[in-house]
């Protein structure tokens, strides 16, 4: 049975300053974060590195990133500097990284949350995710292809990565550890595994009100899992990875119409939305003025009501299928959740 929406998330209130809920382990996350992923064809360089402090001075505590968004080293300094003059301590900010499918065999796990480590600057991550269940042939190359241009796949063992991951946090390189796009099956296959030392306390996936997860939703809350969705605002138009058969989110009347009332913008709807569920949220932008406005979400509440029309516009279809991926066994998205 799917759980109603509720505001529990709002006690006590949300504000710009205070905005953390607990994880399993008994580690705090920011609801709101910055996410940072780029193509570097396409960004210049510089830009990260400029909006993370940007980021920072809004108010922003909660950072999203990743080895193969190609910028650890822009988000790292940018951390580091608003650091050494005295903007935010070390233990103010929360920073995830992700570990690629490259990396799943058990002897690069460490080896490759040192390299985020040594790419940011930074002594430890606060959380490290397993990016995608799906695994690829080991190597220096993030996307291996054949001379077919097909994706050169290697088997999982979910539970052998997990256990390599385990022994970095223990290692204290990682305060929390957690998962992204992973379905129910495999987040059973973890939460079930002979002597889990430490659970998985976040799923990092799609979510935003065209796409918002009752089951998974409702399957995390019952496992203390906390949902942190990316594509909050839905997503950019690149036919290379997004159904542009999905219809922009931010136009729709329903959210249009809410923000009217509170004098806010459909995206400032949207956040608001799944952070009143509790839902952690990194929308991405290198835009000043998006950043800041992403940001004021903190300064009103939605009503019962206006969370039932929201939680009504779910359309069960994703943004983000990476079916370029759908041929290896572990693809996440043949389940129904």
């Amino acid at each position: 049975m799917e759980r109603p929406v509720t505001k529990s998330a709002m006690n006590p209130p949300l504000s710009m300053e205070s905005h953390s809920v607990p994880m399993s382990d008994g580690k705090l996350i920011p609801l709101i974060g910055l996410g940072t992923y780029e193509d570097p064809r396409k960004t210049p360089k510089g830009t990260a590195y400029e909006s993370v402090k940007i980021a920072i001075d809004v108010g922003y505590r909660h950072f999203d990133g990743a080895l193969v968004y190609y910028n650890e080293h822009e988000v790292g300094q940018a951390i580091r500097e608003k650091i050494a003059d005295g903007t935010v301590k070390r233990e103010d900010i929360f920073y995830c990284g992700k570990l690629w499918g490259t990396f799943h065999l058990p002897e690069l796990v460490r080896p490759a949350l040192e390299r985020t480590l040594k790419e940011s600057g930074l002594d430890y991550v606060d959380l490290y995710i397993i990016e995608i269940p799906v695994a690829f042939k080991p190597g220096d190359v993030f996307y291996p292809k054949d001379e077919n241009g097909k994706f050169v796949f290697d088997n999982s063992d979910l539970c052998a990565t997990w256990e390599a991951l385990e022994t970095c946090k223990d290692a204290g390189l990682t305060k929390s550890l957690g998962v992204s796009n992973f379905n129910r099956r495999q987040l059973e296959l973890l939460l079930n595994k002979p002597e889990l030392k430490h659970k998985p306390v976040s799923n990092q996936v799609e979510c935003h009100p065209y796409f918002s997860q009752p089951k998974l939703l409702d399957f995390c809350r019952q496992n203390d899992i906390v949902i942190v969705g990316y594509s909050p605002l839905g997503t950019s138009r690149d036919a290379s990875w997004v159904n542009l058969k999905s219809p922009p989110l931010l136009e729709d009347t329903v959210l249009v119409s809410i923000g009217e009332k509170y004098n806010k913008s459909p995206a400032q709807v949207s956040l608001r939305f799944n952070i009143q569920r509790g839902v952690v949220v990194i929308p991405k932008s290198f835009s000043p003025q998006h950043i800041r406005d992403n940001f004021q979400i903190f300064d009103f509440s939605i009503t019962d009501d206006e969370m039932d029309a929201i939680e009504k516009l779910n359309k069960n279809v994703r943004f983000v299928e990476l079916l370029m991926w759908r041929d290896h066994p572990e693809y996440p998205f043949h389940d129904d959740y």
